[in-house]
């Protein structure tokens, strides 16, 4: 709601102030400048990238456009999912537990939390973890520091569309020159038309100008930065899985370390300990197909 909240605020100010000082808004209207400048920012966005990452760039715009960023709910979940993968640990066989981390998706405890099953990567990220934790050989530091590591990786790998976007609006304002130039030296083949006919040409021109640097500090970076805020929020999840884990591994309880991830939510956000805890009691609510087979 904000994304488009802020572009309506935004060009609703610049074409309303040119309307208010008397411009003609048709004129603005130049899709042959657009095609110039699109066309070369589309052309550039695809060499200077992979498929991967064109992909991906895709997918990270609408998550900026609907903020898809973790709600509480997204919190909770996590926090009672590890606390009931850390009471399997402390209370069951090697054999019993390790199901749940080689087949999470016929898991009991991952089945009662489909939001956390559908987030691919933090699910790999608690299985890998939890599968070491079984083991039982590693070093709290060292798997501190692979942690650190994996979430630095996932974090490069997140943020390429922002670098690939921001090079694109940084790109514009010149591309808008082009397409300006290439105007200009239309209308001067036109010099011994009449002034009407040529000042509509240079005014034509000069919308390229205009759009390329639009499009790049009002769309386009404002966009990158925006993708930056959700994905960084995204990655929170696994600060949390991190923080929870590393302090059961040190020898908490299983109602102490989900505290320790508590404590890197951001406190706008972050659900008090009380709520925390009647969650983690209740435990995962099961689908119907589940509760059927248990009984």
């Amino acid at each position: 709601m904000n994304f488009v909240i802020g572009l309506i605020v935004a060009f609703g100010s610049v074409l309303g102030g040119y309307a208010a000082l008397g411009g003609h808004l048709e004129v603005l209207m130049q899709p042959y400048e657009f095609v110039i400048i699109g066309g070369a920012s589309l052309g550039i966005f695809i060499v200077a990238n992979p498929m991967a990452t064109i992909k991906d760039s895709g997918k990270a715009v609408m998550e900026a456009i609907t903020d898809r960023v973790p709600k509480p709910r997204d919190f909770l979940d996590v926090l009672s999912a590890l606390h009931a993968l850390m009471r399997e640990l402390r209370g069951k066989s090697r054999a019993e537990v390790e199901a749940h981390f080689d087949n999470p998706k016929e898991s009991p405890v991952f089945m009662g939390f489909p939001r956390l099953l559908a987030n691919k990567d933090l699910l790999t990220f608690i299985c890998d973890y939890g599968r070491i934790i079984i083991i039982g050989n590693a070093k709290t530091h060292e798997i501190e520091a692979l942690m650190d590591e994996e979430i630095e990786t996932l974090a490069h790998d997140r943020y390429k569309p922002v670098h690939a976007l921001q090079n694109i609006a940084d790109a514009l304002p010149a591309l808008g020159i082009v397409a300006a130039v290439l105007g200009i030296v239309h209308a001067m083949g036109s010099l011994d038309s009449s002034p009407e006919i040529l000042g509509g040409l240079i005014g034509a021109a000069l919308v390229g100008t205009f759009s390329g640097i639009v499009l790049s500090y009002a769309v386009l970076g404002p966009i990158a930065i925006k993708i930056k805020s959700v994905r960084q929020k995204q990655l929170r999840l696994f600060t949390l899985v991190k923080q929870s884990l590393l302090a059961f591994m040190n020898g908490a309880m299983p109602q102490v370390a989900v505290e320790f991830g508590r404590k890197t939510i951001p406190s706008r956000e972050r659900p008090t300990i009380d709520t925390v805890e009647n969650e983690t009691i209740a435990g995962p609510a099961l689908p119907a197909e589940s509760v059927k087979e248990a009984a």
